[in-house]
This record gives C-alpha cells, structure tokens and sequence, in this order.
C-alpha cells in the first residue's frame, strides 16, 4: 500500500533521512519507532506530503506522490498528530467536518458520518459542539482521530498521536486503537517513542537511527533475533516497562 523506494531527506546539509526503502502492506499497522531526529517524523511527513524528498520515490496504492498527485492522494490518507492537532476557533463537529465542508458534502451525508464516528470513537455526542480548549487531552485526540476518520480513508498516518497523555488515558486509547484498527482494516503508518505502544498496536516495528531503518520486524523478533547491539540496547534502555522474564 505505501512505499518508499530510496527516500533521502535533508536539511541545511544535514541529513534527515538516508536512502530509505520501506513498504507497509494494505491493512497492517507498522510502527516507526527511535531516539529522536532518528527521522521517523520526516518519514512520515513526507509520506503525507508536507515535505518532498530530495532523491527517491514514495507510492501510495501505486500511485507516486508528486506535487500534482499530493492534493488526490491525501484525500485517501488520515493525519493524526499529538494532542489532536485542533483549530481552537472550531467547535468539535468543526475540525472533525472541516474537508467533508471543502469538497461540498450534503448536511445530512455529513451528520450521519458525524454520528457515527462519535459512536466508533467513544466520544460523546454532547461534546461535539465544545471547542478544543473545552475538552480534556483525551477527548481532542478522539477528535483529532474522527477527523482523519472522515472521509474513510485507506491509510491513517499517526505522528505520537498519545504522547501528551497521562498514563490511564493513553492506556484506555491504545486499547481502543487497536480495536479501531482490527474492526476498520485500515493501513496504519505510526510513529511513536514508546517500545511498549509499539509492540501493542504493531504488527511490525520499524526501529531506527541515524535516517536508517536498523530492523524490521515483531518486537520477539527484534528481542530475540537482534539484527545490531542498537537494537538489544534500545530496548533495554526501556527495560521498566517489560517483565522480567521477558528480557531474561
């Protein structure tokens, strides 16, 4: 569904991305995960089309992103940043129908897909016509989710869509996920720094250093069959969040 064959990426002769190829199959969920300006945000954001690349070529479906194919293709992608990503002067029903409004969808196409997109979301019907400033961090991330939802795109791109949220919140969020993403079969791109939320909602892990992608693979695979010493180091450095037994 999304790959990237060779992607380089730079910035003031510093390199961001090196010669990147990766491919995320249609309806599995690939977790990009890293120390930071490892480059799995730019990945990302160049998968979605706010940068361009300086050499390679990313597909969707396909189809190659290009500036006079980025407007189509983001039309079949969902974008979820940290805490939602909200404009404050729009209620709820606002952010989440702000495209549906741009490509002139009738009212009550729009309400019914409001409805149920509250519903898949957990989000109460009430609060939709709260604004951002109204809602606590986990209500916006639903938002925020409901919006890249809203025109039911083939794949979600999720930039730490929960790393603002205390503990609990991220702990119910994650388990509501990865039901979304089971019951939807959408193709999911999500960048995290939590190894812990990569194996959960995974199907695959993508770690990387440097602009490079070290290993691919289930987390048992990255746990036991380490492809570099970063590796066995990355995942131990978050050694408090695994039992035991489970790094003996």
């Amino acid at each position: 569904m999304i790959t990237l064959t060779n992607v380089s990426k730079s910035y003031d002769g510093k390199i961001a991305l090196d010669r990147t190829s990766l491919e995320v199959p249609a309806e599995q969920c690939l977790a990009l995960i890293g120390p930071s300006g490892c480059g799995k945000s730019t990945l990302l954001r160049l998968v979605v089309g706010l940068i361009s690349p300086d050499s390679g070529q990313i597909t969707l479906g396909g189809t190659r992103l290009t500036p006079e194919t980025c407007r189509v293709l983001r039309l079949r992608m969902g974008y979820v940043i940290q805490d939602g990503g909200l404009f404050p002067h729009l209620t709820a029903a606002g952010n989440i129908t702000l495209m549906a409004r741009e490509l002139r969808w009738e009212p009550a196409r729009m309400r019914k897909r409001l409805a149920e997109l509250a519903d898949l979301a957990r989000l109460p019907s009430e609060l939709l016509e709260r604004y951002p400033a109204q809602l606590s961090g986990g209500q916006r991330q639903r938002v925020g989710l409901m919006r890249a939802l809203m025109l039911d795109p083939e794949v979600l791109l999720m930039d730490e869509p929960l790393g603002a949220l205390d503990p609990i919140i991220r702990s119910q969020l994650q388990a509501d996920l990865k039901q979304l993403f089971q019951r939807l079969k959408k193709t999911v791109l999500l960048v995290t720094h939590d190894m812990s939320e990569a194996a959960y909602l995974g199907d695959q892990i993508a770690l990387m250093r440097d602009g490079q992608i070290v290993q691919r693979g289930t987390f048992r695979e990255l746990l036991d069959q380490p492809a570099d010493p970063f590796v066995t180091e990355f995942i131990r450095a978050q050694r408090p969040l695994w039992p035991e037994e489970t790094l003996a």
